[in-house]
């Protein structure tokens, strides 16, 4: 198992067309629909230069696959989860159930992900992103 790069953040908000502006303004990111299941009134991601992903913004009503409760615009309270590109599915899994750790799992089958959800010891939301696997 190896954690190959930091996948993408996640910000949710109550100004999705104004914080999309906002990145694409500020660094110049490209704004595109997300994939499916999400919708265009909803989610936007945010592209770099190299066609990654960088920036997910969600609406407040954005359907989630792992939901918590969040505050817009309180100190920190916006940033939803971090996420990190891996290769080791089962192995992380297996990590996971060996510290006894909670962990829920989410395919998003129109880009090949599945995803593993996990608190860390602080309850930061962390995203582990597995493509192809």
């Amino acid at each position: 198992m190896q954690v190959e790069a930091l996948d993408h953040i996640n910000i949710i908000t109550g100004d999705l067309d104004g914080t999309a502006d906002f990145y694409a303004s500020l660094l110049g990111l490209e704004r595109r629909d997300a994939p499916p299941p999400l919708t265009p009134q909803t989610a936007t991601w945010m592209f770099d230069s190299a066609g990654r992903a960088i920036i997910h913004i969600n609406s407040l009503d954005c359907v989630r696959a792992y939901d918590r409760e969040i505050t817009p615009g309180a100190l920190t309270g916006a940033l939803h989860h971090v996420a990190l590109r891996l290769t080791g599915y089962e192995e992380t899994k297996a990590r996971l159930d060996a510290r006894g750790a909670g962990y829920q799992e989410n395919v998003v089958e129109a880009i090949g992900l599945r995803q593993i959800f996990t608190a860390d010891p602080n309850n930061v939301l962390l995203e582990l992103n597995f493509f192809g696997e």
